[in-house]
């Protein structure tokens, strides 16, 4: 068993989706019902009707009611369920008297868009309510190597190396880490359910 002290988390394609880097502007907040497309009938082709699509939210994915986080095109910037479900599970266990969890959360990431960044995390919300922000107790977003990151929360928290967690979707980062001794955890196509169980087995407090 690893006495896991502090999980921390890549955002590009881990935590959400898509990547800063592929949004068109800014992230914006916008109501639901205004990214409604409707259809348009082509007049040029007689008897069909063409109908435009748009890739809406099936629900708002932010702390506001009915309110959506997109780029300025109208894609969302949506949370992986297994991300949701993660944190979720984390956020509970801390509130748990009964778990001995003195488990901390962090994010470490290389996002081109930390401002964009920061916007996804103070809005988009995850399965309990809370917003990405309320979920993490240390952030570390800014462009170079991840050990950089590391180093820095290793200095921040005091946790060694061998008693965090890490999960990324690019397998470099993960090489890239795993030579300090942490544990890692690829997410190729984001953080996923199963791959969230599979890390929890190593979880000493569980």
């Amino acid at each position: 068993m690893q006495l896991t002290k502090l999980i921390v988390f890549d955002l590009d394609f881990c935590i959400w989706k898509p990547e800063m880097y592929q949004l068109q502007g800014p992230p914006q907040l916008k109501n639901l019902r205004s990214l409604q497309v409707k259809p348009k009938r082509n007049h040029q082709r007689k008897n069909k009707s063409i109908q435009t699509t748009s890739s809406i939210p099936n629900s708002p994915n932010t702390n506001q009611k009915g309110i959506v986080l997109t780029d300025r095109t109208g894609t969302p910037i949506t949370v992986f369920e297994g991300a949701s479900l993660a944190l979720s599970e984390i956020n509970k266990w801390k509130r748990d008297e009964s778990i001995d969890c003195e488990i901390r959360v962090a994010i470490a990431s290389c996002t081109n868009e930390p401002a964009w960044a920061r916007k996804c995390l103070s809005h988009l919300v995850v399965d309990d309510g809370s917003t990405l922000s309320s979920c993490f107790d240390h952030i570390e977003i800014r462009p170079g190597d991840k050990r950089n990151h590391f180093q820095s929360l290793q200095r921040i928290t005091n946790v060694n190396y061998q008693d965090m967690t890490f999960f990324d979707d690019y397998d470099l980062n993960i090489e890239n880490v795993q030579t300090l001794g942490v544990n890692c955890y690829h997410t190729p196509y984001g953080m996923s359910s199963d791959i969230w169980d599979e890390a929890k087995q190593s979880f000493e407090f569980l």
